[in-house]
């Protein structure tokens, strides 16, 4: 019975293995393969149970077919609101296979900005857990078919049921991601079956080939573009994953243990605070093969000591939710080159251009642009948005996306970061946009000038302080003004401090020198 089991292992494996590498497939066909070989097999658990892949590709058919009795239309979003479970990813995989679109929101933006994102993605459905429906009150998108996450199970068609076969076509999209940390509507990014296969796909199929048996620790929220490394990768391999509702150190670590997790997708803040948990040592993390990094600047110490205390190969992701250049820096591969993000990936390209957009010597610092497979098809609704996030190639009419980074490429064609453009801040592994934070301060009566700056934080990697002018006469203090402000803002966004100052610092020519007050914010704590 061993050596047929064996037999039976190895068959499945080379039938995914060929399947994976075709140019092109169906995520949800890959899935159904694997439930015939492995039914009885766990394919995701949280804090609340688990479901074999025989209990997942049930409840998947049997929510696509109860969406499409209840109007959704190919090609339209599902929006899913609500801290990371089974069943927040059971409906991410069956909009999938009733020919829609997932829309993850992010639980951390404003009612106001959740409102524009569900209207903005078209969705008919929301799903939403209990906790952000109480938070958010009976009337938040009321004209919407809304579901409780705790409830699908009810809410689903009958036992039996099965959805007709969507065929999807390489250019339909899959998903939309809304970007965070902007006081604005966050735009939505959409990404095909295409990019995704190629994206996927490729990782699966490196998994099979080494042998890994892939048991997944996800601990980033669903709704981040993040996450899908940790989630739909290792599905597309017939893995296992574990869902976390939110990350806490000692409980991540004893799922990495009781699990013994080979797989995990960490941001940098993440790695931080397990380095620094006092627990961290007393367990056993030797089945861990692969951790994965992304989001946000990884240092060179961490980087080096995240390889020294932690079992595994680790890689460091560089590229945005938008695509763009994909580099890849095996850190135990290269313990030389932590300083960088890598080298680009393969079937990636990358220019360094100047403010003019013209290439720049090698060895000198510019503006990244970079082009993938794994580009967007474009935001949401904003054809405006997206052109401005290309650079177009004037000798070939290609496409490249503008990263938003400054930095520069060594002899052995690493990439070296050196400066943000737009002095965008990254905290906790989200973006935030200094200028909306400046506009909602300077919407107050009481200022009459605000700059925003981000400044190192050991909890969150980056956090965003603030420096305003106030007036003369002035009603509140400057902490007064920071809490009427951070009330209107999303939670990942809110000012950590709001400095009052006399004046702005600026240059012989006007402009704001913010590297001036990032030293005064270092000062003042």
């Amino acid at each position: 019975m061993a050596k047929f089991a064996r037999m039976k292992i190895l068959n499945i494996t080379e039938t995914m293995s060929e399947k994976l590498a075709q140019p092109f497939g169906s995520y949800s066909a890959i899935l159904r393969d694997w439930v015939l070989a492995q039914p009885d097999k766990i394919a995701l658990l949280d804090d609340d149970g688990n479901c074999t892949w025989g209990q997942m590709i049930d409840r998947i058919d049997r929510l696509a077919a109860r969406l499409l009795e209840t109007g959704l239309e190919c090609g339209q979003s599902v929006a899913i609101l609500g801290n990371s479970s089974i069943p927040y990813a059971l409906v991410f995989l069956a909009a999938m296979r009733a020919g829609g679109v997932a829309a993850p929101l992010t639980t951390s933006a404003s009612p106001e900005q959740l409102a524009g994102m569900t209207k903005d993605s078209g969705a008919r459905h929301l799903f939403i857990d209990a906790r952000k429906a109480a938070e958010l009150g009976p009337d938040f998108m009321s004209d919407l078919i809304q579901v409780r996450l705790e409830e699908v199970g009810s809410w689903m068609a009958p036992a039996g049921s099965v959805a007709p076969e969507f065929e999807p076509e390489p250019g339909d999209p899959f998903n939309i991601i809304y970007s965070s940390g902007t006081t604005g509507i966050p735009k939505g990014i959409v990404h095909s079956h295409q990019m995704r296969w190629r994206q996927f796909g490729a990782t699966a199929l490196s998994y099979l080939a080494s042998g890994l048996e892939v048991r997944s620790l996800a601990s980033t929220p669903l709704y981040s573009n993040t996450t899908m490394v940790a989630f739909l990768a290792p599905l597309l391999a017939g893995g296992t994953v574990r869902i976390m509702g939110k990350f806490d150190c000692a409980r991540w670590l004893d799922h990495a243990t009781g699990d013994r997790t080979t797989v995990t997708m960490l941001v940098p803040v993440q790695y931080q605070r397990l380095m620094d948990h006092p627990g961290f040592e007393d367990h056993d993390l030797s089945s861990l093969a692969m951790k994965y990094c992304t989001s946000a600047p990884f240092s060179a110490e961490l980087k080096r000591e995240v390889l020294d205390r932690m079992p595994g190969g680790l890689v460091e992701i560089y590229s945005m939710t938008e695509g763009g250049v994909v580099c890849l820096l095996a850190v135990h591969e290269f313990p030389d080159k932590l300083h960088t993000v890598g080298r680009p990936a393969p079937g990636s390209e990358m220019k360094v251009l100047d403010d003019q957009d013209r290439e720049v010597p090698s060895g000198m610092p510019g503006n990244l642009v970079g082009r993938s497979q794994t580009m967007m098809s474009g935001y949401k609704n904003r054809p405006d948005k997206t052109q401005e996030a290309q650079w177009i190639d004037p000798d070939t009419g290609d496409i490249w996306m503008r990263m938003g980074d400054i930095g520069r490429v060594d002899e052995q064609g690493f990439v070296e970061l050196v400066g943000r453009a737009k002095d965008m801040i990254i905290s906790g592994g989200f973006n935030i946009y200094p200028s909306d934070l400046e506009a909602e301060l300077e919407r107050e009566d009481d200022v009459i000038e605000a700059a925003v700056v981000g400044i190192a934080s050991r909890q969150w990697g980056e956090t965003p302080v603030g420096f305003a002018v106030l007036k003369k006469d002035a009603a509140r203090s400057a902490d007064e003004v920071m809490v009427a402000v951070n009330a209107r803002l999303g939670k990942t966004q809110r000012l950590s401090a709001l400095h009052a100052i006399d004046e702005m610092p600026r240059s012989h020519i006007g402009k704001l020198l913010k590297i001036e007050l990032r030293e005064q914010a270092r000062q003042l704590g």
